[in-house]
C-alpha cells in the first residue's frame, strides 16, 4: 500500500478544491516558529498543508474502521492510540501531552472557581484523558511495555534537539523579531479548534471524532508540521553544502557541530540522511582550482546535468523541493516497516 504522503507531495495548490478551508496563513506562522524563515513561502506552506491534510484524513478513515470493529458510535482516543502502537516513543509523547492537557484543564477550572482550593490538589485532580488512555493500554498491552511509558521521566532527544536548534536560530534576532517569534510559538491547531474540524470535514464522516480525539488530532497535526520542518531543514542544508562546500569548510559552527558526524559513501541515498539536527550535513568534495574557486566549466556542466530540485534559490526559506526530498527519504525508510498495517505516518 502506498504512503499517504506519496500523492500529496506531487500535488500543488492548484489541485486543491476551491471550497476547502485553508490553513496556509497559520502554517506559515507555525513554520516560522519551528525554524523556517521569517516569511515562509506560500507554495511551501501549501505543500505542507496538503501533506498534513492527507495524513490526517487517512488517519481518520483508519481510526473509523477501528471504531466500527469495536462497535463504537464515535472515533475516540483508543482508535488513534491503536494506530500509534508501533512507535513507543511517539506514544510516550502523546501520553505526556494528555497529562499536560489534564493538568491545564484542572488548573483553569480552579482559577475560574477561585474557591481557595489548595493548589496541591491540582495534580491529583481530574485526569480523564490520562485514565482513558491508560485503561486502553492495559487492555491492549499484555507486556506492560506501553503502559510504563507514562511513568518514565526521560528527555525526549528529538524535542531537545529541536529546542537547541531554535535557540541557535534566535540568537541573531533583534527584540522585535524575537517578540514575533514568541508570539508565533503560541499558535497551534488546537487554538483553531472549530476551523480545524471544518478543515478535516468531520461533518461528512459517518463516525465523527469526539472531543478528546480532536485534541489528539490537533496535536498530531502540529507534530507533523514540526517533523516536516525538521527534515526539510536537513535537506536544505545538505543541498547548500553541495552548491557551496567552501562555506562549510570555513564555518566554525559547522566544525563544532559536525566533529561527531559519520559521513556516508553515497550522499544521495536516503540512508545518508543527515543527523537529526540541522547543525550537521554531509561533506562534499570541493572541486577547487589553484585560486580556490570552482571551475566555471564544471559548474555549467553541473547546472545542466543536475536536477532542478538541488539548486538552492536565493531565498533562505524552505523550498517545496526540500520538502519533497525529505518526504521521499522518510517514505523510503519507514514505509516497509508499516507494510502490513498500512501507511507511514509522520506523527504516529
Amino acid at each position: 500500500m502506498s504512503s499517504p504522503m506519496a500523492g500529496s507531495t506531487a500535488s500543488s495548490s492548484k489541485d486543491r478544491p476551491a471550497s476547502r478551508i485553508s490553513f496556509i496563513p497559520e502554517l506559515q506562522t507555525m513554520m516560522f516558529a519551528l525554524g523556517d524563515a521569517r516569511r515562509p513561502l506560500h507554495e511551501t506552506a501549501a505543500l505542507v498543508e496538503d501533506i498534513v491534510h492527507t495524513q490526517l484524513i487517512t488517519m481518520l478513515h483508519q481510526a473509523s474502521e477501528g471504531a466500527t470493529l469495536r462497535g463504537s458510535r464515535v472515533i475516540s482516543a483508543e482508535d488513534i492510540l491503536f494506530l500509534m502502537r508501533r512507535d513507543k516513543r511517539k506514544v510516550a509523547r502523546l501520553l505526556k501531552y494528555l497529562q499536560f492537557r489534564d493538568y491545564k484543564s484542572k488548573l483553569l477550572k480552579n482559577v475560574e472557581d477561585d474557591d481557595g482550593q489548595d493548589p496541591g490538589g491540582i495534580a491529583g485532580g481530574n485526569q480523564r484523558r490520562q485514565r482513558l488512555a491508560q485503561d486502553f493500554l492495559v487492555w491492549m498491552d499484555h507486556t506492560g511495555e506501553l503502559l510504563s511509558l507514562a511513568e518514565r521521566q526521560e528527555v525526549d532527544p528529538v524535542k531537545q534537539e529541536r529546542l537547541e536548534r531554535l535557540e541557535r536560530h534566535t540568537r541573531a534576532m533583534d527584540p522585535a523579531q524575537y517578540t514575533e517569534f514568541c508570539e508565533s510559538r503560541q499558535l497551534s491547531f488546537a487554538k483553531k479548534a472549530s476551523k480545524f474540524r471544518d478543515w478535516l470535514d468531520c461533518s461528512s464522516l459517518e463516525l465523527k471524532p469526539n472531543t478528546i480525539a480532536m485534541e489528539i488530532l490537533s496535536y498530531l497535526a502540529y507534530e507533523t508540521v514540526a517533523q516536516i520542518v525538521d527534515l526539510s531543514l536537513l535537506v536544505k542544508q545538505e543541498m547548500m553544502a553541495k552548491i557551496n562546500p567552501v562555506s562549510h569548510v570555513i564555518s566554525a559552527s559547522f566544525i563544532h557541530y559536525n566533529t561527531h558526524t559519520e559521513v556516508k559513501k553515497d550522499p544521495d541515498s536516503p540512508d545518508a540522511t543527515p543527523p537529526s539536527t540541522p547543525g550537521s550535513s554531509h561533506s562534499s568534495k570541493p572541486l577547487l582550482q589553484g585560486n580556490g574557486s570552482l571551475d566555471s566549466r564544471t559548474r555549467q556542466r553541473k547546472r545542466k546535468k543536475g536536477c532542478p530540485a538541488t539548486a538552492e534559490p536565493p531565498s533562505a526559506a524552505i523550498q517545496p523541493c526540500h520538502i519533497r526530498e525529505a518526504i521521499r527519504r522518510y517514505n523510503y525508510r519507514h514505509t516497509s516497516v508499516y507494510l502490513r498495517g498500512g501507511m507511514a505516518f509522520l506523527a504516529c
